[in-house]
């Protein structure tokens, strides 16, 4: 009977000295940092996202063929320049009004390519020029600027790139760089 009368006074004690009264002390020191846990298990698989190149149209590489743009004048035929076109039946109305559309060059081979934006001009006054029309373009040039094949190398052959309008925005990309377009679009070859 001691030891019950001990045991129920120490509770006694015990309950009284835990109660909510007196004052809070001040917070201690921060301990230190753990150690970081086991890795969880990977989640489940997100669905698959839009391709990167927000909606821009390209064309594969495309011969053209210019033709000569003549005159008779006093009997005698003089060539103006030369022209050509290509189809482009995505590039509506719509779009001319809202996309940026740029046209390639590849002044070389497939193999060796030589890339460059037109309009194009060199040091040696060879010019040639693009209008974009809906669902076309056409070029112009003060040279036979069409596709031919030489020793079994397919030379001059053009690509166009319609880059749709949406919020306008700076990327940083220079459009007039071709392999900086390509690589911002993500466009294969």
């Amino acid at each position: 009977m001691f030891l019950l009368c001990l045991f129920s006074g120490a509770a006694a004690l015990f309950i009284t000295s835990c109660s909510k009264e007196g004052s809070v002390g001040p917070a201690g020191p921060p301990g230190a940092n753990g150690q970081n846990g086991a890795p969880g298990p990977a989640g489940p698989a997100g669905p698959k996202g839009d391709t990167g190149t927000a909606n821009v149209i390209y064309s594969n590489w495309l011969d053209v063929d210019f033709l000569p743009d003549t005159v008779t004048i006093n009997g005698k035929l003089d060539t103006l320049g030369y022209f050509g076109g290509i189809d482009a039946p995505k590039l509506t109305k719509s779009l001319l009004a809202t996309a940026d559309v740029k046209v390639y060059v590849n002044l070389s081979s497939a193999a060796d390519p030589v890339i460059t934006p037109l309009p194009y001009v060199d040091e040696y006054g060879v010019i040639i020029r693009f209008i974009a029309y809906d669902q076309g373009i056409q070029f112009s040039s003060n040279v036979d600027a069409g596709t031919y094949v030489q020793n079994g190398v397919k030379t001059l052959q053009y690509r166009y790139v319609i880059i749709p309008g949406g919020v306008h925005a700076r990327t940083g990309v220079d459009w007039n760089d071709y392999a900086q377009v390509k690589a911002y679009l993500g466009l294969k070859d």
